[in-house]
C-alpha cells in the first residue's frame, strides 16, 4: 500500500553544502546554525512556537539513494538492521532531529545545531515537549559493544557521557 499527499511545508538552508562533512546527529554541531524557510501558506501555523526551546525536525533525506537492510553504522564494525541503526538511507528516507529554537522572524526560523544538507525539505515541526518526550531508564544493547571494543565515546551514554564524541577512551 502507498500513501500519498505528503508535501513539504519548507526548507532547509544550513552550511553543509555536500552529504560529505554533514553531523551525523545534531549534537555534534553545536555552534552551529541553520536557517528553515517555512513557506508563506504554512506561516500562521508557527504562531506559540517560539514558546518552546526545542523542536522536532521531521524532513526528507533527499539525497539519499536506494537502502540495504543490513548495513555498517557510523563508527561500528559490525552489520546491524538498518531499523537499529540511524543510518540515512531507507525505504522512507526520512529524518528526524531535535535542534534547539533560536529565534522566528516570520517564516524564518533560526535553529542551533543543525544535522542535514542544505535544502533538505522540510516535512513538519513539532514542539519539543521534555515532559513527553525525554525517556529515562533505557538501554543500548546494540551499542555498547561497539562502544566498548572500538573506544569510542557517545554524549549520554555511560560514565563517560560528557565527553566530545569521537574521542578515545582515556586508559
Amino acid at each position: 500500500m502507498k500513501i500519498n499527499g505528503l508535501s513539504p511545508i519548507g526548507i532547509i538552508h544550513s552550511p553543509y553544502k555536500e552529504q560529505k562533512g554533514v553531523p551525523i546527529q545534531p549534537v555534534f554541531s553545536e555552534g552551529v546554525t541553520a536557517e528553515i524557510e517555512v513557506y508563506s501558506e504554512y506561516q500562521q501555523g508557527l504562531k506559540d512556537l517560539e514558546g518552546f526551546s526545542h523542536i522536532i525536525l521531521l524532513y526528507l533525506f533527499h539525497k539519499s539513494e536506494d537502502y540495504r537492510l543490513l548495513c555498517r553504522p557510523f563508527l561500528d564494525n559490525k552489520e546491524r538492521g538498518l531499523f537499529a541503526t540511524r543510518a540515512p538511507k531507507r525505504p522512507n528516507p526520512i529524518g528526524l532531529s531535535i535542534v534547539e529554537l533560536l529565534k522566528i522572524d516570520k517564516n524564518i526560523i533560526t535553529i542551533g545545531s543543525p544535522d542535514m544538507i542544505d535544502g533538505t525539505p522540510l516535512l513538519d515541526i513539532k514542539p519539543y515537549v521534555d515532559a513527553f518526550d525525554a525517556k529515562t531508564h533505557l538501554w543500548i544493547a546494540a551499542v555498547d559493544d561497539t562502544l566498548n571494543d572500538k573506544g569510542y565515546i557517545i554524549p549520554g551514554l555511560g560514565d563517560a557521557g560528557d565527553l566530545a564524541f569521537g574521542n578515545k577512551l582515556q586508559q
